[in-house]
């Protein structure tokens, strides 16, 4: 299976204009720590951002909330900074979901353009 993905890509590649291939090139699949620089970048950039600085503010929370339930010995109190903590750490969680997801989204639309330059060179192919 690889050797077949790898004998398309040069079969890709031979086809390509210099231009094409350099395009083609940074299509390419991105290690974890590539895909997560790609989420700053782009429109939505701000709202990573955003979200970055939320999840400090929610682990400052958290943090304080933990404080706060270990130095109390009353029982609502230990329920309300319990309550506090598990808000924190579910707000942290979405946020963090949240990015994972638009790394996700980046992937999928890396190689929905790879698949649309695909068919325009077979189109381009097709009209020789």
């Amino acid at each position: 299976m690889k050797n077949e993905i790898e004998n398309i890509d040069k079969i890709i590649r031979e086809a390509l204009t210099e231009e094409q291939t350099k395009f083609y090139d940074e299509l390419e699949e991105q290690n974890v720590f590539e895909m997560l620089g790609g989420v700053f970048q782009g429109k939505n950039k701000w709202i990573i951002y955003l979200m970055n600085i939320m999840t400090l503010v929610f682990f400052v929370g958290f943090v304080y909330s933990l404080i706060q339930f270990f130095d109390t010995e009353i029982t609502n109190e230990l329920i309300k900074w319990g309550v506090g903590i598990g808000a924190s750490l579910l707000s942290i969680s979405l946020m963090k979901l949240f990015v994972w997801m638009q790394m996700d989204k980046n992937a999928i639309l890396r190689e929905l353009k790879r698949l649309e330059l695909q068919l325009s060179l077979l189109n381009g192919k097709k009209d020789k």
